[in-house]
């Protein structure tokens, strides 16, 4: 069977979560595959090319990527209206975001995964435009016949409810799983020159977000101030998405003293699993999620979690994390408090739940699961 797997969105200028899950799980896809597998690589186009580098392949090596004659745009604009391009002489197509062909050659042998409910349930955390589209994207696809994938059982519930015409039959949940690249141990020196370069804190706060509203960065800052002198210092790993949210602004304007909370922006992975081992807690402070691949990363890495009880966050960590409701500083800087003063039994307690619900999770499981399903759709 010959897969095309769309990977745009590595390509995107902020590839965020939903670039993670697409390198991820394209990477396990090749991983996975059996003799009668093959996969081709798809993406808009880009005048100087198209290369990708996957989990599981080394950092040098790019794998090529086939260009559709359209750049990303004017993909955008044909697969609204429902025309080609699309992908040819394949058996199945994958869209891992709601950017995807519904031409009539494609229709019923599409998968494409949606990600959460946001722009249902949320939309005043994105964009407007970005909220309108993803809905009629979404219908538009479940009209055309695709099969819809998501990360979570959560996020297949609430969508059932939110997508007119979806039906349970053509809805199935694949999971997720941590980052592949996280799971080295850095050696000592490395360990050491990031430590040095980043200018890491002994003891630390985490937190791993694309900067915009949903992941309710202005409850967490709140939270800090709640805390004054206590508070502990709070790293954020991320691109700064929409929203504007000016950082420095944000702390000024709540009195944080200077270097109580620091923005590393985007690192590499490399970089990455050293921030991850040194901190002392991760926070996730979402007002909404379809998955979470940061608290799983952590988890899978003995790092203590504090999360708010978003569904799919509930769903994740099944007791293995310290639960806040959402939108609400005092409790989650109750618990941040909380988990800092903590005894090391009770740390340690955490930890090892933590790491027993990591290992449930796989990404060439999850790859194994959609050989399944593009099998049964060809």
């Amino acid at each position: 069977m010959k897969l095309a797997f769309l990977v745009e969105q590595l390509l995107a200028p902020v590839p965020g979560g939903t670039g993670r899950y697409t390198a991820e799980l394209a990477g396990a896809l090749l991983r996975t595959a059996g003799p009668e597998h093959s996969v081709v690589l798809y993406s808009a186009w880009h005048r100087d090319g198209a290369t990708v580098n996957l989990p599981g392949t080394p950092a040098s090596e790019q794998l090529a990527v086939r260009r559709f004659p359209l750049p990303r745009r004017g993909l955008v604009a044909a697969w609204e209206r429902g025309l080609p391009p699309v992908p040819r002489h394949v058996d199945v197509t994958h869209a891992p975001t709601p950017l995807a062909p519904t031409a009539p050659a494609v229709r019923r042998r599409l998968v494409v995964t949606i990600h959460d409910v946001v722009p249902w349930r949320q939309p005043e955390t994105l964009t407007p435009r970005g909220a309108r589209w993803h809905r009629a994207m979404t219908e538009r696809l479940v009209r055309a016949g695709a099969q819809v994938v998501v990360p979570s059982a959560s996020v297949a519930a609430e969508l059932l409810d939110c997508v007119p015409g979806l039906r349970s039959g053509r809805l199935a949940v694949l999971g997720a799983g941590a980052t592949s690249a996280l799971a080295v141990e850095p050696d000592r020196e490395l360990a050491a020159r990031v430590a040095a370069r980043l200018d890491l804190p002994d003891r630390y706060l985490l937190c791993v977000a694309t900067l915009e509203p949903r992941k309710g960065l202005d409850v967490l800052l709140d939270a800090l101030v709640r805390l004054g002198p206590a508070a502990p210092a709070l790293l954020l790993v991320g691109q700064q998405g929409w929203g504007g949210l000016d950082l420095a602004a944000e702390i000024a304007s709540r009195g944080l003293p200077a270097g109580r909370v620091r923005s590393l922006g985007r690192i590499e992975d490399a970089q990455l699993a050293v921030v991850y081992r040194r901190a002392f807690a991760l926070v996730m402070p979402s007002l909404a999620e379809g998955f979470g691949l940061p608290v799983l990363e952590a988890m899978s890495l003995g790092i203590p979690v504090i999360c708010t009880d978003v569904p799919a966050l509930v769903e994740l960590t099944d007791g293995a994390a310290v639960l806040v409701p959402r939108g609400d500083s005092t409790t989650l800087a109750a618990a941040i408090a909380d988990l800092f003063s903590a005894e090391p039994a009770e740390i340690a307690q955490l930890v090892v739940a933590g790491l027993g619900r990591a290992a449930k999770y796989s990404w060439d499981e999850v790859a194994g699961r959609a050989w399944q399903l593009y099998e049964r759709i060809a």
